[in-house]
């Protein structure tokens, strides 16, 4: 199995990505930590965190030698992959489809999640190496995005971002979904009850997951 191949295995194992955008790379950090602590291993630290890089440092030091995959999001250009995977992120997520990123990815062999909202987009994506797309915005796409896009490439991986809620993470699923990324609905709660919140919320996610599968 290739490092890559290795990855995109433990990322599907693990399902669930909490999508991590802190105030700053302390706060992004903290919500990381209690999103793992709740069961959600999948960490995508967005670059809209200042100092994101920091934080996916720090993580990927500290849960080195846990279940925890520790990737970059919101990565917008080629530098910011290599930034971030520098750092030791093992994943990088964008919300639209760039070239440049795919390569940077693939010269160190880095799965590449880029977000597509076309059967287009999802077709050159895969041209350049991309094996899991990510649906995006999946709020407006809807599940059934996945199930129609399978139509005429059924072999192609997708994992939505944006819209999943505990209501309604068993459409995404029935209609084929390879992961689900979650975001606010992980921190809603956390400026009111603090980081022990976010850890209850990740709970309630997972086993949700854990129910439907």
């Amino acid at each position: 199995m290739t490092k890559k191949q290795g990855i995109l295995s433990q990322l599907k194992e693990n399902y669930l990505f909490a999508v991590i955008r802190g105030h700053s790379a302390e706060d992004a950090t903290k919500i990381s930590e209690a999103v793992y602590e709740g069961g959600i291993k999948n960490i995508e630290v967005t670059f809209t965190t200042p100092q994101a890089d920091e934080s996916i440092k720090k993580l990927a030091k500290q849960f080195a030698d846990t279940d925890m995959v520790v990737g970059a999001g919101t990565v917008m250009d080629a530098i910011t992959a290599r930034i971030a995977i520098i750092a030791g992120a093992e994943f990088i997520v964008s919300p639209n489809f760039v070239p440049e990123i795919s390569t940077i990815c693939n010269t160190y062999a880095v799965p590449y999640l880029p977000g597509c909202g076309t059967v287009t987009e999802v077709a050159n994506a895969m041209a350049t190496g991309v094996e899991v797309a990510k649906v995006f915005p999946g709020g407006i796409l809807g599940p059934a995005f996945i199930k129609n896009v399978h139509g005429p490439i059924p072999h192609v991986e997708m994992m939505p971002s944006g819209g999943v809620s505990l209501d309604n993470m068993d459409q995404w699923m029935k209609n084929g979904a390879w992961a689900v990324g979650i975001g606010s609905a992980l921190t809603k709660d956390l400026k009111e009850k603090g980081y022990s919140s976010v850890t209850e919320n990740a709970k309630a996610f997972v086993d949700k997951y854990n129910d439907l599968r």
